[in-house]
């Protein structure tokens, strides 16, 4: 990394919370884009809405960063009716799908931004404005080459604890238990958090089990969730 690129801040350097995938959409997500779009999916902006006025209420929110088919966002989205939840996701097909899911479960606390999260943060959500932050089942990026390229770095958390308030919460799981340990190491060694647990957490009751955890779970194999408060 040239000097010029380590001055920049992190939300400028190449990290991103997203990896472009091909993906073809069905006929009910293609619906859902064209006729649910406008009330639900925010334009990125690079100045931050009146989110009091996007969802018509002062309430506490959570950002999520990348929910891939939307199927656990709407699920906690109802679970936690006092919550607002904004989504953020590249992914036509699974921001389809989660507007789908809105509107079968007439979902009016949830909100989706079609862009890079790591950009929302930086651009559209103001410091200490969030009470929690949840990654679920982020890309591992497996091989040992491609770990630079996982999100839960130690400059982008230093950076994402910025935009939770004092006494909110970053809630992380995943799959891949190499991953799942260089969480808590990055994450145990942000000041700025503190760990709920002894280790990793217990899976909050607010987080479903998705068809694809459920089904791994049968076969033996781990997940993990991190829980950490703000200071």
């Amino acid at each position: 990394m040239s000097e010029e690129q380590n001055n920049k801040p992190v939300h400028e350097r190449r990290i991103k919370s997203f990896v472009k995938r091909g993906g073809r959409m069905g006929t009910g997500q293609i619906k859902a884009l064209q006729e649910l779009a406008p009330k639900y999916v925010l334009p990125y902006s690079p100045q931050a809405p009146d989110w009091d006025a996007v969802f018509g209420r002062q309430a506490p929110r959570v950002l999520e960063i990348g929910f891939g088919m939307g199927d656990a966002t709407a699920k906690i989205a109802a679970t936690l009716p006092q919550f607002d939840f904004i989504g953020c996701e590249v992914h036509e097909a699974g921001v389809g799908a989660l507007l789908q899911r809105i509107e079968e479960g007439q979902l009016t606390n949830l909100r989706i931004v079609q862009h890079d999260a790591v950009e929302v943060l930086a651009t559209m959500i103001p410091k200490a404005s969030l009470q929690g932050v949840h990654l679920f089942f982020p890309d591992p990026w497996h091989k040992k080459r491609h770990h630079k390229r996982r999100l839960v770095q130690p400059a982008f958390m230093a950076e994402l604890v910025q935009y939770i308030q004092p006494g909110g919460y970053f809630h992380a799981a995943t799959d891949w238990e190499p991953y799942a340990q260089q969480m808590l190491e990055v994450l145990s060694a942000e000041p700025a958090l503190q760990n709920s647990a002894l280790g990793f957490a217990p899976k909050p009751a607010y987080r479903p089990l998705t068809k694809f955890e459920a089904r791994g779970l049968r076969l033996g194999h781990g997940v993990w969730d991190l829980v950490f408060q703000r200071r």
